[in-house]
């Protein structure tokens, strides 16, 4: 696959046609200007640039130049309101070693389980475009709170492919062996969309499926409070009402809900419950490949915060250590 431009006189902009489904425009004449997608992959070992020892910069000013590129190299992003999209991340990189990434952990919004639509609309939008200015191929909504409530809105308006967490596992635990009744431990938000009810239906009608919403689950996760008595009266809670229903299986339904398991454990056998990031990090992989779009060199990943770095950077260690803070980004 080629990115072509063609130099327009009329407007001073050129044109950029990835095969034939993706236009993108800029002013010409230097490479700084093109999109950072684009930068990112091309090639400056390709006769474009290596024939009489002439510039990127030279290069691309030229009119009607096609230039081979390699969009497997941009990176694979992905979002949370905090550390619990890293449960994803952490899956993914285990099963794609490779793949260049980015993670954005919206830290001053967080928890989204208790935002209006409207504010989560916000929130993913912001996100999502800041994803298109470092020229991510791929998106990876790992938040179950945004995935239940802003996927369907905002999924035909980027350039580059989404994938949301619930509606990408909901078919295979619509299939689970021996589970007639399954239970759904979410954010407020996620259990009033009923996302996961739907989707599985969609699969399976017969499955039985009761959501609980845990409000403060994830606030004990991002604070560091997951061991003090308080927060384990406050899981033990929860895990309580979900005993009425008798579950056969539970799905911890918010990325951050798996860093509790070990006082999860303490109340219900651990094989009860079902972090869904490992199947989706799998089912991620699986299209990634399909659709030719893996890396075959690692060479970067970047963390990025709204608000508070190190605590982000704290609270992610049970995961993914990263070796240095995360940048902050504000959106205004």
């Amino acid at each position: 696959m080629e990115y072509k431009n063609t130099y327009n006189n009329l407007n001073d902009t050129e044109v950029w046609r990835y095969g034939d489904t993706e236009e993108r425009l800029f002013s010409k004449s230097s490479l700084n200007e093109i999109p950072q997608q684009l930068q990112t992959c091309i090639d400056l070992t390709h006769p474009t640039y290596s024939n009489d020892n002439r510039s990127a910069d030279t290069a691309l000013s030229q009119p009607y130049r096609s230039i081979a590129l390699s969009p497997n190299k941009s990176p694979v992003a992905f979002f949370d309101s905090g550390v619990g999209g890293l449960t994803v991340f952490n899956k993914f990189k285990k099963l794609l070693p490779n793949e260049n990434c980015l993670y954005f952990g919206d830290t001053k919004n967080m928890p989204y389980g208790e935002k209006t639509e409207e504010q989560l609309l916000e929130y993913a939008d912001n996100i999502f475009k800041f994803f298109e200015t470092k020229g991510a191929k791929a998106v990876i909504m790992a938040c179950n709170t945004t995935s239940a409530v802003t996927y369907e809105k905002l999924k035909n308006n980027y350039s580059f492919k989404i994938y949301p967490i619930i509606q990408s596992v909901c078919k295979e635990l619509a299939n689970l062996p021996d589970v007639k009744k399954l239970g759904i431990i979410a954010t407020p938000a996620t259990v009033k969309s009923r996302a996961y009810s739907k989707e599985i239906s969609k699969y399976n009608s017969k499955v039985e499926v009761s959501e609980l919403s845990a409000p403060n689950w994830v606030r004990i996760v991002e604070e560091h409070r997951i061991y003090q008595p308080q927060s384990i009266e406050q899981v033990k809670e929860i895990l309580d009402i979900m005993s009425d229903f008798a579950p056969d299986k539970i799905v911890l339904a918010c990325t951050h809900y798996p860093y509790l398991i070990d006082v999860l454990k303490k109340f219900m056998p651990e094989d009860m419950f079902i972090d869904p990031a490992e199947n989706f990090a799998r089912i991620i992989k699986d299209d990634l490949t399909e659709n030719n779009m893996l890396n075959d060199k690692f060479e970067y990943e970047k963390f990025f915060v709204s608000d508070n770095p190190e605590n982000f950077k704290e609270a992610a260690k049970m995961f993914y250590e990263q070796g240095c803070l995360p940048e902050v980004i504000n959106f205004g």
